[in-house]
């Protein structure tokens, strides 16, 4: 089964400006509160694009689907090309939203080692969106983990991240009314901009892996 999953509608790129959307989901969980919270932040994220007529293009990457030639590899240079492919969408997306449980007070071993093997400058000038789930008491991983990891790669984090408990859920659906205020706050905040992304009103350059005429973002 492939790592990479598209569970949206295929998107025309022809319709007009389309923003290419990379989740890394660092759940170790084919069904997972992460990946119900994911789904929320994108459909969020495609109603407010679409009201400056921006098409959004999201792929998700499972980490945990990446097999032994990911687990096993310990520097960039040694990994197969299925792993450097997904990588390198990672790189070059034009938002990246990094997904994870929080365990033991931080974001999964696999989650982490996906970020060991990305270029160092790949993510500068990124723009970059964080998303966890799991009890309360872990909330401050947002702060405390995932910034400074973005902050490491010198990308462009959103000013609001997103947590969700697992109190928050259904199964894997969320349904907490205060999360989705979140996650709206969040998207609202860089709509506008994530939309001169995608039509060209941002610019700048890209180092390492990225292609040298695009400038990614990230979020946390």
């Amino acid at each position: 089964m492939s790592a990479v999953t598209t569970d949206r509608t295929p998107v025309d790129e022809g319709l007009g400006p389309v923003l290419r959307v990379v989740v890394v989901n660092g759940s170790p969980s084919e069904r997972s509160k992460t990946v119900g919270l994911v789904d929320v932040v994108l459909g969020t994220l495609e109603t407010a694009l679409a009201r400056h007529g921006v098409t959004v293009d999201a792929h998700r990457i499972d980490v945990y689907r990446l097999g032994p030639d990911f687990t096993g590899a310990v520097e960039r240079d040694g990994v197969v090309p299925a792993v450097e492919e997904v990588l390198r969408q990672a790189e070059q997306a034009d938002l990246l939203v990094a997904a994870t449980p929080v365990f033991r007070g931080s974001y999964t071993g696999l989650f982490k080692h996906f970020f060991d093997l990305v270029d160092q400058y790949a993510l500068a000038n990124a723009r970059a969106a964080g998303r966890d789930r799991r009890r309360e008491h872990h909330a401050l991983v947002l702060e405390h983990a995932l910034r400074p990891l973005f902050g490491f790669f010198q990308a462009l984090t959103v000013p609001v991240a997103v947590f969700a408990s697992s109190g928050d859920f259904d199964g894997t659906t969320l349904l907490t009314p205060r999360v989705y205020g979140r996650v709206e706050m969040a998207v609202d905040d860089v709509a506008g901009l994530l939309a001169e992304r995608a039509t060209g009103g941002v610019t700048g350059s890209r180092s390492g892996a990225a292609a040298p005429d695009r400038d990614p973002p990230h979020f946390t």
